[in-house]
């Protein structure tokens, strides 16, 4: 991390200018969230200069569905050493499709006992957000003792997750046992970008389900031009009776039309706001991150 705080500060050293533009889009988010009742944490990163912005940046937040994206990188690194393949059929249990959870995959297959890919129940758990597809998975590789530990190996360490879908689901207060930081995201991202997590082939075909990914549309991807290129993951709780909102999140990587590319995590947690506000405030952010970048001196 101290090596990323370096780097940004070098390049804002050489160029004035850029620092003039890296403050005015801090204040810019900074105003943004200062209006708002919720806690809200930014992590930036640009992929190919370093420039990198932080707001709350070491504060723990709860992730929701972002995990499905930690927990899609463990799986996929089972697969490179061999221990599992895409193209093996994974037996689904009508038991397992479990009722009042978001589940693609239960709405096709409302009867269950049927064989999938292992490459379809990774898909529909990232680019569709499948609960049951998730907890799946974690019951596959052994659960999340083994992602915390692949997290941890690949230089990952402010993170952790301890509760599946369904656990979450039971009791409101589970889901802020799974955390992270928006600086750990951004760095787990570079990391994933870097190629230093997985294989090149799991890169490529991850990559490709976090481009193909449904949910999230107001979010990171809402003002960006139709054409911008976003691979990224989700997380979105439930409201409780005190009209609270656990946490609205969304984490990815955007291509600019230049080529260049872009990290960007962004939590909204503990929001007292209406959904189309708390994914506005991230969609704001975004745009001002994909303005910023292009028109960089």
């Amino acid at each position: 991390m101290k090596k990323l705080f370096f780097t940004t500060i070098v390049l804002l050293f050489l160029n004035p200018s850029v620092f003039v533009q890296a403050e005015s889009l801090k204040n810019k988010i900074e105003k943004i969230i200062s209006t708002k009742k919720a806690d809200i944490g930014v992590s930036i990163y640009g992929l190919q200069d370093g420039d990198a912005l932080n707001i709350n940046g070491d504060k723990h937040y709860p992730m929701q569905s972002v995990f499905k994206f930690h927990i899609a990188l463990a799986v996929l690194n089972e697969v490179d050493k061999g221990k599992l393949f895409l193209d093996q059929n994974i037996l689904i249990k009508k038991s397992e499709l479990l009722d009042n959870t978001w589940s693609p995959i239960r709405e096709k297959y409302p009867n269950g006992n049927i064989k999938m890919l292992l490459s379809e129940i990774i898909k529909y758990t990232v680019a569709e957000s499948d609960n049951n597809g998730c907890d799946i998975l974690l019951r596959l590789i052994g659960g999340t003792e083994k992602v915390n530990n692949y997290l941890k190996q690949i230089g990952i360490e402010d993170v952790s997750i301890q509760a599946n879908e369904e656990e979450m689901h039971k009791e409101w207060n589970v889901q802020f046992k799974n955390w992270t930081t928006p600086l750990s995201s951004t760095e787990l991202l570079k990391i994933f970008y870097n190629q230093k997590a997985i294989s090149k082939n799991s890169y490529q075909y991850l990559w490709k389900i976090m481009l193909e990914t449904k949910t999230g549309k107001k979010r990171i991807k809402g003002q960006l031009p139709i054409t911008a290129l976003v691979a990224h993951k989700t997380g979105t709780s439930d409201t409780n009776k005190e009209g609270v909102t656990g946490a609205i999140n969304n984490i990815g990587i955007v291509t600019l039309p230049n080529g260049q590319h872009f990290a960007i995590s962004i939590f909204v947690v503990n929001s007292k706001e209406n959904i189309s506000t708390n994914e506005k405030v991230i969609s704001d952010i975004s745009k001002l991150t994909f303005d910023y970048f292009i028109n960089k001196k």
